[in-house]
């Protein structure tokens, strides 16, 4: 049994819907499910490598080399008349302007020439496109490979796990191979009590968690275990309301939380039959499934859309229950006789029990006629395909 969250559970048959959403056995080891490639990055330039040279500056200037030092002729050789002084200090300073004008205009001849410090920029930085890592589980690299600076830089957000809001379309439902991994589930052995029950589903619970969690994860999907509750009141509450327990509250799930409270699986009639108490715990946790893949939500839009109550919200109710009834077919059928203590005597007794469960014993609607409900288990059980759990591709009269 399920129910979308918030608001008091009104009687069976008239379930309280959520807010408007905002949008045979495979051979052992072997994993049918066909897990998508990983996302794919898409290629961005990696960072500007290139350098402009340093502007040096100009080389450095001097006067002209000089010659040899002057040295005194020998003496034989007549001395000129000495000059006056004057005229010498002045031809003197005439000569050292005349050369620093010389250095002057060749240090601006030579800047010129080269590139020019007011006019240098140096060369923007060139775009670095953001890439993505795949998506998380196990280590992945992200590779990139560069484009031209004049390109845009890549834009690009995370596709990461997340719930995939269809329902016959849903990618988990097309693979005719897919089914889930035959293990061996060890459980302790059922006994009648608080404690024992608790181990049990417990235990159960880990089982099923090995089972759908790699299958869904296969698909991108948000795959987190569910919360496990033994409440021991006469009703509990959750985010679905306050539940009263009784006999239509054997097992209970809602957002992410599945309840089992002991006093409603009516131990003093199915007794020591865990089969039977397996099989319950596992339809509930397949309405975990449905929530992790999107199917949840996006079924209960069509209810919101069509009304509860309607011929239509009634039909996309019992469509939802009928595929959970599948999923716990196919768990069972994927771990029976396989070495651990889901034996075959638990298998047939879960067989069988099927048709004791559905409208026609609860008198309601909205989870299908007992009929229905044995149909859609055993399909799951039989063979282990989740195509062959496609409820919402079903005609009308396979779901009534």
């Amino acid at each position: 049994m399920t129910q979308p969250p918030y608001g008091q559970v009104p009687p069976r048959g008239t379930v309280q819907p959520p807010p408007v959403p905002g949008q045979g056995p495979v051979p052992p080891g072997q994993y049918p499910g066909q897990a998508q490639g990983p996302y794919q990055a898409q290629p961005g330039q990696g960072p500007y490598q290139g350098q402009q040279p340093q502007y040096q500056g100009p080389p450095p200037q001097g006067p002209p080399p000089q010659g040899p030092p002057w040295q005194q002729p020998p003496s034989s050789y007549p001395v000129p008349p000495r000059k006056p002084t004057g005229l010498i200090v002045g031809l003197c300073l005439g000569a050292v302007a005349v050369l620093a004008l010389g250095v002057v205009a060749i240090v601006s001849l030579n800047r010129g020439s080269g590139p020019s410090n007011a006019g240098y920029q140096a060369a923007p930085p060139s775009p670095t496109s953001a890439y993505e890592l795949p998506p998380t589980s196990g280590s992945s690299t992200a590779s990139s490979a560069p484009t031209s600076p004049s390109e845009s830089p890549s834009t690009s957000t995370s596709a990461g796990p997340h719930k995939i809001l269809k329902l016959a379309d849903h990618p988990i439902l097309q693979d005719r191979n897919a089914g889930l991994q035959n293990l061996v589930c060890n459980l302790p052995q059922w006994t009648s009590t608080q404690d024992g029950a608790e181990a049990f589903f417990t235990a159960a619970s880990k089982c099923l968690d090995a089972a759908w969690g790699p299958f869904l994860e296969s698909y991108n999907l948000p795959f987190t275990p569910p919360a496990l509750h033994f409440p021991t009141g006469p009703s509990f509450d959750t985010e679905c309301g306050t539940i009263q327990v009784g006999i239509a509250t054997a097992a209970y799930y809602c957002e992410n939380n599945l309840y089992v409270p002991f006093k409603g699986l009516q131990t003093d009639q199915y007794g020591n039959n865990p089969g039977v108490y397996l099989a319950l715990f596992a339809h509930e946790y397949g309405h975990h499934v449905q929530e992790v893949a999107g199917i949840m939500d996006a079924a209960w839009q069509k209810i919101y859309a069509a009304g509860q109550n309607s011929p239509e919200g009634l039909d996309m109710s019992r469509r939802k229950e009928l595929q959970a009834q599948c999923f716990s077919g196919m768990f069972l059928g994927a771990h029976v006789d396989r070495g651990g203590t889901i034996t075959r005597d638990m298998y047939n007794k879960a067989w069988n029990d099927q048709e004791t469960r559905g409208d026609n014993t609860s008198r309601s609607h909205d989870h299908g006629t007992n009929a229905h409900y044995a149909q859609w288990w055993r399909a799951g059980a039989k063979d282990n395909r989740i195509a062959d759990c496609n409820t919402f591709a079903a005609s009308a009269s396979d779901v009534s």
